[in-house]
Order: C-alpha cells, then structure tokens, then sequence
C-alpha cells in the first residue's frame, strides 16, 4: 500500500502534525508506504490532487477537516488526465461534518478504515458560478448563512459563540432577498431569508441541516426559508437545525432534487463547503459517484 498524506502544520485546531506522529505507527504496522507532503499556503492540496503523478498509489489523505476534503476533491476532479483514486481524511479540522456521516469523526477509526482498503462511491454537486466549476460534498449556502459565515471571519475574537450571536443579529436585521429558484420543473420566484443546499446531513459543527440527506443517492437537498417568516418565529426555529426537528416547522420547505439553478436579482456571495466565495446566480448538477472515500 502506497498513501499521498498531506498535513497543514498551522491550519485550523493546529492539530495536523500531532495526529501525524499518533497515527504513522499504525500505517507503518501494516506496510503501508506514506509520501508525506506539508501543505503550506491556502488550496496547497488542491493543487497537488490535481498535478501529482497519482497513478502508482492507493489512495490520497489528508489531515483536516471540511475544507481540506474540498481541496481535494476540487483538485481530483479538475484533473486534465482524468485519474481518481479513493480519497482519506483523518479528522484533525474544526467542523469534519462531512465525517459525521459517515461515522468516522474519530482519527483512529479513520485511520484504520483507510489501511482496510475498503471503499465507497459517493456523490458531488457541480457547481457553476461566475464561469468556473466548483464541486461541493457539504453544503452550497446563500442568504442569511452567507452573511453569517462572512462576519464571523471579522468577530473571530468571539470565539465559537460568535456564530450563534451573529445569527442573532443576522435574524434581527430580518434581510430578505428576491431571487428565482428553478428546480427540475418547479420554479419559486420569491423573496427569501436564506437557502442551502446540502448532500449530507450534518453542516458545521455536527448541525443536522438536512436530516434526510444521503452521500450516494443521487440528489442534493434544499432547506429554503421565504420573507414571511416573523423574527421570533426564525429565532425559534434556528436553535431546531442542531437536531433536525426544523425540518417539521410549517415556515420551512424542504426539497429533493438532482439539479438546481439560483438566481438573485442582486448578485451576492456563496459559502460552499464552510468557504465564502464566487457569487451568484449559480447552476448546481449532482454528480452521482463522483469519487470513491474510504469508509468502515
């Protein structure tokens, strides 16, 4: 076994190297060969999933979270030669929402899913903005989320509370949007609070955003709040999105579907994947089976 590691030594939690030197003896226990990269600026290992020779490897890890998995896999799948292989994470990020679903938050257990080999096909969502492709595994957010996630880089001196209280302002402002939501053959013109479409379940730090997605099925599932909805009523339902039960709440719609156009009448940024980035109006395609992850 042949494995491309990259590890951030200052990135997030700060956590890479130390899991790096807990981690090594299990890989060295089984055989397993490691070509260990440092990554040293911002979308460092996207560029190497994308202009590495991978062909004689088993598979490409990283040591991260959210955004580490997105570098990746934006880097794999832009790739002019078009070669794939499975992709690892060995949880070390803030959030690795992504790996709550699939049951490996725990360094160890991901670990030792990667040395077992064995592997499952998941799905990406395409995302067209601006004329440029983004692929998404997380969550594609616009509206009150976006100017949440946008503060918080400002009022990092809060601490992990600072999401919370500015979502509190952010409702408080009470900012609707007009925009078109075109869905297969549904389409919404409305004013809306926010919209996010998500392919897994958890977003953040373990918030169960949309209860009912699935990595593998094929659709991307939008959680959409329109303009009339009172203050109050959006700050009894925000708290719900840490256990799912806001998908129960009348103000809230909640759709399926393989693709989905948005277009604002005003432009404004995106997050996807946690990173605040490209703008609007954008065209989302699921791509069933994108890429194999390793999994227990």
């Amino acid at each position: 076994m042949k494995f491309i590691l990259t590890v951030n030594p200052h990135g997030g939690t700060k956590q890479g190297p130390l899991l790096l030197k807990k981690m090594k003896p299990l890989f060295d226990a089984a055989g397993a060969e490691l070509f260990i990269i440092e990554t040293t600026f911002a979308g460092h290992a996207k560029e190497l999933a994308n202009q590495l020779n991978i062909t004689e490897y088993d598979g490409f890890i990283g040591i991260g979270g959210d955004g580490t998995l997105h570098e990746i896999i934006n880097g794999m799948l832009s790739r002019h030669d078009g070669h794939k292989i499975p992709i690892g994470i060995i949880p070390g990020g803030s959030g690795n929402s992504y790996m709550h679903d699939l049951n490996l938050t725990d360094p160890l257990k991901a670990t030792k899913a990667i040395i077992n080999g064995k592997t499952r096909s998941l799905d990406t969502a395409k995302v067209e903005v601006n004329h440029i492709i983004k692929y998404s595994n997380n969550m594609i957010g616009w509206g009150l989320v976006t100017d949440v996630g946008n503060q918080a880089e400002h009022f990092r001196w809060l601490g992990t509370n600072r999401y919370t209280i500015l979502s509190v302002v952010a409702v408080l402002r009470h900012k609707s949007r007009p925009a078109t939501l075109i869905m297969d053959d549904k389409i919404i013109e409305d004013e809306f609070i926010f919209i996010i479409a998500c392919n897994s379940i958890h977003v953040g730090k373990g918030m169960k955003m949309a209860p009912k997605a699935r990595l593998d099925d094929g659709l991307i599932d939008l959680i959409v709040i329109r303009s009339g909805v009172s203050r109050t009523r959006l700050l009894q339902v925000l708290p719900k999105l840490f256990d799912g039960s806001h998908i129960n709440e009348p103000e809230l719609e909640y759709y399926q579907t393989s693709q989905f156009s948005l277009i604002p009448e005003t432009d404004e940024i995106l997050n996807i994947d946690g990173e605040i980035m490209g703008s609007t109006p954008i065209q989302v395609n699921v791509i069933p089976k994108a890429f194999e992850m390793f999994v227990s």
